[in-house]
């Protein structure tokens, strides 16, 4: 049986899936393995936070990684990479 992901591991699995160019919220739900709820309030946190940014085109919401994601995902990444933690 798997654990279960805190917290911190599914922003990161959703900061990671956005940085490799899944930007539609349909795709990043079935990227992350998450339900559309629980994406939504993610999605939403991430973006007052200004980790990630949402852009309507063609009335179509999508959502790209700021400066700031970008910096936080390298952040956790060594972080995990330096107590030896796989992702």
């Amino acid at each position: 049986m798997t654990q279960k992901r805190s917290r911190l591991e599914i922003y990161l699995d959703v900061l990671r899936a956005i940085r490799k160019g899944v930007n539609k919220p349909t795709r990043i739900m079935y990227k992350t393995n998450l339900s559309w709820t629980p994406l939504q309030e993610i999605l939403e946190s991430m973006t007052s936070q200004e980790i990630i940014k949402k852009i309507e085109v063609n009335k179509r919401k999508k959502y790209v990684i700021t400066e700031k994601g970008l910096n936080v995902l390298r952040y956790f990444e060594e972080m995990m990479e330096l107590i030896n933690i796989k992702h």
